[in-house]
Parts: structure tokens; sequence; C-alpha cells
């Protein structure tokens, strides 16, 4: 599927007020005809990388940035398929994704960076650190799926994702119809035979506030367009409209995955590395409801013995849900690397 662009490339919108206080500024960076959308913040410190996650943008780590920012030189970006970045639609996989990263140590950040990636940002975040190590001073690894997103596993065994990503695909894959709220009308297991999820009532609603936003803001992002409901809700609207569903389809139908092995990888792996884990279960019908259990953490350490490991009681996207943990766990990482004599 080709042919069409992300109608939101290069869009600036105005910083929140915490970040521009502390001397953030939005960018854009062109690698080999991929424009990147980034963020990055004042020199002062090393750098740090951060990665979101499938339909996440660099905004999902609005919460940490200026902390973080007093210890590093922080960039956020926003992945190829996310965001005001590059749509390249027929062509998502580890490779490429991974190999605009790659880019973007070399050609922005200049200098060998930690590079932090929750979800399938983890990913590529390994793909850097096994591929490029010379761009790669350590790697974060925040809940990554690894391992629970190669295939077969990933469509047969622990299918819960699978099936969620399936429901994105037809949610949001014609671009010409799209219902952006329709993203919350999905089943969470919660037990082995007990679900939840939103009221379709409420979904309803939300749909109508998208579409009078819409009415008002033509060629705008999507937006509930009220402040009295919570922020996450609107900003996986906001995400979810400014996401190339072939991303998601190119997981489905098995693009994405190409040769990249997860254990290859690791074991290829030299540069410190820092495991942080959410949250997870498992259920008989629908497999692993999170990105990693813990024989995957396990096997982590095991194939890349300088793995540091710390279980943190939170959802899957810490820095959001647990922010001063997130920082914390990074902050003192970074602090170990800089005593050790190889640092």
């Amino acid at each position: 599927m080709t042919g069409y662009r992300n109608p939101y490339e290069g869009r600036r919108d105005p910083l929140p007020p915490a970040l521009a206080e502390a001397g953030f500024h939005q960018e854009l960076a062109d690698l080999d005809g991929v424009l990147i959308n980034y963020v990055r913040g004042p020199e002062t410190g090393p750098p740090l990388l951060l990665i979101p996650g499938q339909m996440s943008l660099w905004s999902s780590y609005r919460k940490v940035m200026p902390e973080l920012a007093r210890q590093f030189t922080v960039y956020a970006i926003d992945v190829r398929g996310h965001g005001s970045s590059s749509w390249t639609p027929g062509d998502y996989s580890w490779d490429s994704a991974g190999t605009d990263i790659a880019r973007f140590l070399r050609q922005v950040v200049g200098r060998p960076a930690i590079v932090s990636g929750n979800s399938s940002g983890g990913v590529l975040a390994l793909w850097c650190a096994a591929r490029v190590p010379g761009h790669v001073a350590a790697v974060v690894l925040e809940d990554p799926p690894i391992f629970s997103a190669e295939m077969p596993r990933f469509r047969d065994r622990d299918r819960w994702v699978y099936g969620s990503l399936k429901h994105t695909v037809e949610v949001l894959g014609d671009l010409d119809r799209q219902r952006v709220a329709d993203v919350y009308r999905q089943e969470i297991p919660v037990g082995e035979n007990k679900t939840i999820r939103m009221p379709d009532r409420f979904v309803d609603l939300l749909d109508r506030l998208v579409t009078r936003h819409r009415r008002r803001h033509p060629g705008s992002p999507a937006s509930l367009g009220v402040r009295w409901l919570p922020g996450s809700l609107d900003e996986l609207i906001r995400s979810a409209s400014m996401f190339d569903p072939d991303f998601a389809r190119a997981f489905v139908d098995g693009r994405f995955y190409g040769d990249f092995s997860h254990a290859a990888a690791l074991r290829a792996t030299t540069a410190p590395v820092l495991l942080l884990h959410a949250n997870w279960n498992r259920f008989g019908e629908y497999g692993l409801v999170g990105a990693m259990d813990d024989e995957d953490a396990a096997r982590v350490r095991e194939l890349a013995p300088q793995t540091v490991y710390r279980r943190i009681d939170a959802r899957h996207v810490i820095h959001d849900h647990k922010p001063q943990e997130f920082v914390t766990a990074v902050t003192e990482f970074a602090a170990v690397l800089r005593g050790s004599p190889a640092s």
C-alpha cells in the first residue's frame, strides 16, 4: 500500500510551557529523504535519545524531559510513520526504522548516546546497539517486547497484542473514513475469563467530540478539544490520527520483522544495558498481556550479562505512568556509567 503522504509532516505546534521554559525546541532532520521530527533540549550533559513505542509520539515523554534535561542533552523523536515525521507506506521494518535512528545518531547527535526506547522503541534501541555500536554508549530497554514480538510466537502464542494491532489496522486503515476514537473499542483482558472495555456510549461521546474539533479546526490532528476529560485520552486520539496504519499492518502481515533476531542482537550487544520491566499477565485464551514475562527478562540477562535489571510496578509506558521512577532509574544507571573505568 503506497502512494500517500503524512498530512502532518513537518508540523510544528507550540511546545508545552514546561518544555519551552527548560530550553527545548523542535527541529526536523532530513535523513536520506526521510524526515524525522524531533525535540531537543539544551546542551547540559551526555546525549540521551528517547524513542517512543508504536502509535506514540515524542510527547509521551513530556513528563520526564525537563528533569532529564538537567543532566542530559535530551533528544526525543517521532519514529517514521508517526507524528510529524515522514510516512513511508510499504517500507516499514526493524531495518528501515532502525536505519533512520542510526542516521539520526550519526548526523544529528554526532557522538555516542544513551539510547532509550519504550516498547517497539526498545527493540529499535537494541537494533542500534547491535548494528551501529559505535554510536551507542548504552541502551535503556523500557518494557520492550523482546522475544514476544517475534514470529510465530507473536501471532500464535502471545496473540493479544497481535490482535490489538489488527484492531488498530481495522479502525485506522481507511485513511478517508477514520474514526480514531474507535481505537478505544477494544477489550482488555484482566483475568482468565474476564475482559473490560470502555462503554460504547462513552466512545460515541469521544467520537462526537473529535468530529466537532475537526469541523472547527480543519487540517489539524484529531483532538477531543475539551479540558474536562483526562489528557491521556486526548494524547491517544492525537497520536492515532498522526499514525500511518501501514506501520501496524506491517506487523500483522509480517513485513516488519525481516531477519532481525532478538537473541542474536543481544549476543552482539556490548554496550551497558538497563532493562526496565513493567507489569504483565498471562491468560490462557490471550497469551501474554504485556511486553515480556519473567522468562523473557531472564533470557535477556543471560544473552547480555552486562544487563542491569529493574522491575517496576507500572503500566507498559513506565515513563508516563511512573515518571519519577523512570527518571531515577535512568539517572542512576548513567551515574554508574560515568563512574566506571570504561566511561
